[in-house]
């Protein structure tokens, strides 16, 4: 009916008058606990509890391990602590419990209720349970791999969720080359992921397919809004559809096209929409 508390270290929260202690366990510890009740079952805490003769009755400051007895009812839960103490472990007593008839089943009788602490600006790490209080305004939490803050004036603790990320837009900087204008182009970067839709008309001969464009060169996107590797992107004109593809040095340039009006190829005066998203 005993158990040994090894070494440790742990930070036992008193009043707001008296702040909080830093203890040490430097040598190992053995508790007993009483026999079981007759009838029911309980569960005993053993805690670390803090005795300061300024706030209360003790005569000496004190830091020792304990164990606060639950009560034994047909459904046993874990006694309310003193002041100034802190829940290390949680022990199932059962009925008729004691030395003599074989003890306490520590395998299954020992439920952890110790809880991670850190310094100011740290996050507290995965520990048992989540239903405490936040020790200030703006601290952060493991929660089983989500990360969390305490709010203090609603006095819970909320999923923590990055700041978004600022948008960034152009509409202009495209220069085209010969036989194309440019009627509009937009494009947003958010967080490294560029969009853009540019319309580009066609004010050369019009080009035919045969079987290809053999890589015409449309426009050249402003510096900073170019993809870091060579990628595909689509194209159209409404009536027929092809690729295009966009370099690193930003030049855009038509490879193929199917359909597109009375020729299969792109008329003059056709306006061609080329758009794309990338990550830089």
């Amino acid at each position: 009916m005993q158990l040994q508390v090894g070494v440790g270290r742990a930070v036992v929260q008193g009043t707001t008058a008296q702040g909080a202690y830093p203890i040490a366990v430097d040598a190992p510890e053995t508790v007993t606990f009483t026999d079981g009740d007759a009838q029911f079952d309980r569960i005993d805490s053993v805690i670390l509890r803090v005795y300061d003769g300024l706030f209360d009755e003790s005569e000496a400051p004190l830091a020792r391990i304990e164990v606060v007895e639950g009560p034994p009812i047909a459904t046993p839960s874990a006694p309310n602590l003193p002041p100034c103490s802190l829940r290390l472990w949680d022990v199932a007593v059962p009925a008729g419990a004691s030395a003599g008839v074989g003890g306490i089943n520590w395998s299954s009788a020992l439920a952890d209720r110790r809880r991670y602490t850190t310094g100011v600006g740290g996050i507290i790490p995965t520990g048992w349970g989540l239903s405490y209080a936040g020790a200030y305004d703006g601290q952060y939490r493991d929660a089983n791999g989500v990360l969390e803050r305490w709010n203090a004036t609603t006095t819970r603790w909320e999923t923590y969720r990055a700041p978004e990320q600022p948008v960034e837009t152009i509409s202009g900087g495209v220069s085209t080359s010969a036989g194309w204008t440019l009627s509009s182009f937009s494009a947003r970067r958010r967080g490294g992921v560029v969009q853009f839709l540019g319309n580009f008309v066609r004010s050369g001969a019009t080009l035919l397919a045969n079987p290809n464009l053999d890589d015409t060169l449309v426009a050249t996107l402003p510096t900073g809004w170019r993809p870091i590797v060579l990628l595909e992107a689509l194209a159209s004109n409404g009536y027929g559809l092809g690729a295009a593809a966009i370099g690193s040095d930003g030049r855009i340039t038509l490879r193929s096209w199917a359909g597109g009006g009375k020729v299969s190829g792109i008329e003059k005066d056709t306006n061609v929409r080329i758009g794309a998203t990338f990550v830089q």
